[in-house]
């Protein structure tokens, strides 16, 4: 943002402002997508090819010279729309592929968002300065290379398209109980994760502001506790197949809602191996569990809705993250910082009841 700001004379506000971009370009990406039931409809495949390309070159586009604010706003948005057609479109196919081991298949593709996600944490630990047109032309290359790749994709032997579009998918998928209660249980782990992502290097900085005798590399510790979520969604993956996706998907919602309880009070730990074991481990929960819900979700659609399914369940929770980011961030200015923090278990909590109030008894049972 330092590189942007200097090279178009960008505001203050640049950054809250493009980043807002990318998520409310994914939303209205994944709206038009599930509401004309692109991934469908139509080869899934292709569908994810030519939203890889699109979405490189318009990301490419923040090279240009001329690029003002205004320009800026409009390339984040469309790189956003586009990755619509990526993220949930990629779970599309992975469950046209494969129906049982539907989980363990998740488990990589989410661990693959995951460690994507961490990585940018790395190049900002480097000590070498890397031009930031690299960094844009590295990531649009990579971006339409795993598009090509997986174009060379047939589609799964489990697809079953969709004749003709169906306006009420959007809605209708929503009379299945076990939809809603996946759904629901995964707007609550959505409630939690993107902001606890968010936050993790202001609360690295808090922890060292509270203890001025511990240091530790910020930006290598943000890449480790969002990083770690990456082997742990392929763990729980497999977990899901001797013990069952919902079972495995709740306990880790429990325990990642017991680390937001645990946060306020774990800053004035004075052995900071702890406090970073525990910030690790909470990177783990906090995301092994999202392959799942997709996996719920998936098994819960109609064979031909899936995609549509898990494209409007996204953004919803997508739309979440927003809200979560933005009160959170207003709460840190008006309360004291540790205890806004316990804002975030609200998301488990839903999440968890969503999952358990038809046989909670029984269910709650299996879990434990």
């Amino acid at each position: 943002m330092e590189d942007l700001s200097a090279a178009f004379h960008l505001p203050d506000s640049a950054l809250e402002h493009l980043t807002a971009a990318v998520q409310f370009g994914f939303i209205a990406g994944t709206l038009v997508f599930a509401l004309f039931t692109l991934a469908d409809r139509y080869s899934p495949s292709r569908v994810f090819f030519w939203s890889a390309f699109l979405g490189a070159l318009f990301n490419l586009g923040m090279i240009w010279d001329g690029n003002t604010m205004s320009t800026l706003l409009v390339l984040r948005f469309t790189t956003g729309f586009f990755l619509a057609g990526i993220y949930p479109v990629g779970m599309k196919i992975a469950s046209d592929y494969y129906d049982k081991g539907l989980g363990v298949s998740m488990g990589f593709l989410v661990g693959a968002l995951v460690v994507g996600t961490a990585f940018p944490h790395v190049l900002r630990s480097s000590d070498e300065s890397i031009p930031w047109q690299w960094i844009i032309g590295i990531t649009s290359l990579l971006a339409a290379t795993g598009g090509v790749l997986v174009a060379l994709l047939s589609d799964g032997p489990f697809r079953k398209r969709m004749p003709s579009p169906d306006m009420t998918a959007f809605f209708t998928v929503f009379k299945n109980p076990g939809f809603r209660s996946a759904s629901f249980g995964y707007f609550g782990h959505m409630w939690e994760l993107y902001t606890f992502w968010a936050f993790v290097p202001l609360i690295l900085t808090t922890y060292l502001e509270w203890h001025p005798k511990t240091d530790f590399p910020i930006s290598l510790w943000a890449f480790l506790i969002i990083g770690i979520g990456g082997p742990a969604c392929v763990l729980s993956g497999y977990l899901s197949k001797r013990f069952g996706e919902k079972r495995v998907a709740t306990l880790c919602l429990i325990l990642s809602g017991m680390c937001c309880l645990i946060l306020p009070w774990a800053f004035s730990w004075e052995n900071t191996i702890c406090f970073l074991a525990f910030l690790l481990f909470w990177g783990m929960v906090v995301i092994s569990d999202s392959p799942l819900f997709s996996t719920l979700v998936a098994r819960n659609a109609p064979a031909s809705q899936k995609g549509t399914a898990l494209t409007i369940v996204t953004s919803i929770g997508f739309a979440i993250t927003i809200l979560s980011i933005e009160v959170l961030g207003s709460l840190q200015h008006t309360i004291a910082q540790p205890e806004s923090y316990l804002l975030l278990a609200l998301g488990p909590i839903c999440g968890v009841w969503a999952l358990l109030k038809r046989r909670p008894e029984k269910e709650m049972k299996e879990v434990l």
